[in-house]
Formats: C-alpha cells, sequence, structure tokens
C-alpha cells in the first residue's frame, strides 16, 4: 500500500512520535522511509557571514535527519536537507520523490498562538496530494490518565 514514507523532522519530541508510528508502517510495507528537514531561512541582511549562519543550519539539519535515520538503521532509509518554507518544501520534496504516505508531528499548538503562527502539519494535511498522518506528542500527564 505504502512504498514510500516522508517524515519531514525537526528532532522535536513530536517528530519523535511520527518518527515511530512511520518506523511500525514502514517495517509492515518494506516502504522506503525518507526524512526531510526544512532549513527555513532567517530574515538577515546580506553580510560575509549570512552565509555561514545558512552553512551551520544546514549542519544541525544533517545532524537530525542523521540521528533520526540511526533510529531506523533496520530500514531502507534516505535524508535531505531543504531551504525554504516547511509546509512549500514538504510538499515540493513530496510531487519530487512520488511519496505515497507523509507521516508528521504536531505541536498541538491551539487557540491564539495556533491563530498567530499557523501549523506547518495543517497547510501540508490541507494542500498534500497524497494522504497526510499527523502524530501528536502528549504529555506525561495526559499519557497516564489515558491508562
Amino acid at each position: 500500500m505504502y512504498d514510500t514514507i516522508l517524515i519531514p523532522t525537526d528532532g522535536s519530541e513530536p517528530a519523535t512520535a511520527a518518527l515511530d508510528h512511520a518506523a511500525e508502517l514502514a517495517a509492515d510495507h518494506d516502504a522506503v522511509v525518507h526524512l526531510l528537514y526544512v532549513t527555513e531561512s532567517p530574515a538577515i541582511a546580506p553580510t560575509p557571514t549570512a552565509g555561514d549562519v545558512l552553512d551551520e543550519l544546514e549542519r544541525h539539519g544533517e545532524e537530525v535527519v542523521d540521528e533520526a535515520a540511526e533510529r531506523l538503521r533496520n530500514l531502507r532509509v534516505h535524508t535531505a536537507v531543504a531551504r525554504g518554507s516547511p509546509h512549500r518544501a514538504i510538499l515540493d520534496y513530496t510531487k519530487r520523490n512520488d511519496i505515497d504516505l507523509v507521516v508528521m508531528g504536531t505541536h498541538g499548538r491551539t487557540g491564539l498562538s495556533h491563530a498567530l503562527l499557523g501549523s506547518v502539519a495543517e497547510r501540508v494535511v490541507r494542500l498534500s496530494p497524497v494522504p497526510v498522518l499527523t502524530v501528536r506528542h502528549g504529555d506525561a500527564a495526559a499519557d497516564e490518565n489515558a491508562e
């Protein structure tokens, strides 16, 4: 059913929870996993050191996807780092790489913080040409109450 699964990651707890869910799906379907970190370029003035800042952001992204790939060492994994608007880069990667499913964490923001900040996951869900599984990482108190 799923041959290629994309996991956008930023190294956060919600992204790690999505990674764990996607690993199970990938193993069940013998799917190839794509790990993507998106570096959102900050608004910085063009200076001699601006390129250094962007290079450092990309190095951090490479560390994040390498750590995630290590967690999935028993699966076939491709890693990538992209620059740009996170939701747009995820959607572009999905189309370019013939992705069947996107699995991504969500921070679960609500109210004013969600309205002001928007949600990468929400934008991907609304605009994706393929199914998107969102995984919300719960806090410890909510997990204990569920048992």
